[in-house]
C-alpha cells in the first residue's frame, strides 16, 4: 500500500475550507506572512510506525499540523482568541467526525493511543516582520499496513 499523502493533506485541508471560518486554507507550511483575517495551513510534521495486527506489514502514525492563524493586531484586540477557538473547535469537530477522513486510514488518534493526542497550541509567530496569533492544532493520523515487511 502506497501512503496516499495528497489524499490526506486534502481531506485536511477540505475540512478547513468548507467549514467558512478562513480567507484561505493552504496545504503547506507557509514561508510568507498569511492574508487578512483567519488563514489556516496544513502540513505533515512526523511519521513514525506504530503497533499493528503483528501481520506481515508495518503501521504509521502520520502527525499533521493544521495551523490557524491571523494578526496580533487585530481589533477588538478581545475578540482574536474567541474568534480563533471558535475555527479549532470546528476543525477539532470536523476532525473527530470524519474519524477515518473518508477511509484513507484508520483513524484520527483522537486520544493518543500510539502517542500524542489531537491537541491544540496557542502562541504567537513572527512572520515578515509582522506578529501573528496562532493556534496549531495536532492531527496524529494513523495509516494501517503501509509498508510490507521482508522476511
Amino acid at each position: 500500500m502506497a501512503l496516499d499523502i495528497l489524499g490526506l493533506t486534502d481531506a485536511l485541508t477540505s475540512h478547513a475550507m468548507s467549514l467558512g471560518y478562513f480567507e484561505q486554507v493552504n496545504g503547506h507550511e507557509p514561508k510568507n506572512a498569511p492574508g487578512h483575517g483567519l488563514t489556516a495551513a496544513v502540513w505533515a510534521n512526523q511519521v513514525k510506525t506504530v503497533r499493528s495486527s503483528g501481520l506481515a506489514s508495518v503501521s504509521a502514525l502520520l502527525i499533521f499540523n493544521v495551523r490557524v492563524y491571523t494578526s496580533a493586531q487585530s481589533l477588538p484586540a478581545d475578540a482574536i482568541d474567541p474568534d480563533m477557538l471558535t475555527a479549532v473547535d470546528a476543525l477539532c469537530a470536523a476532525y473527530s467526525g470524519d474519524f477515518t477522513l473518508g477511509g484513507l486510514l484508520r483513524h484520527v488518534d483522537l486520544l493518543g493511543t500510539h502517542g500524542e493526542p489531537l491537541g491544540v497550541q496557542a502562541g504567537y509567530i513572527q512572520q515578515d516582520g509582522a506578529l501573528y496569533r496562532v493556534m496549531t492544532i495536532t492531527v496524529p493520523c494513523v495509516v494501517n499496513d503501509l509498508w510490507e515487511e521482508e522476511a
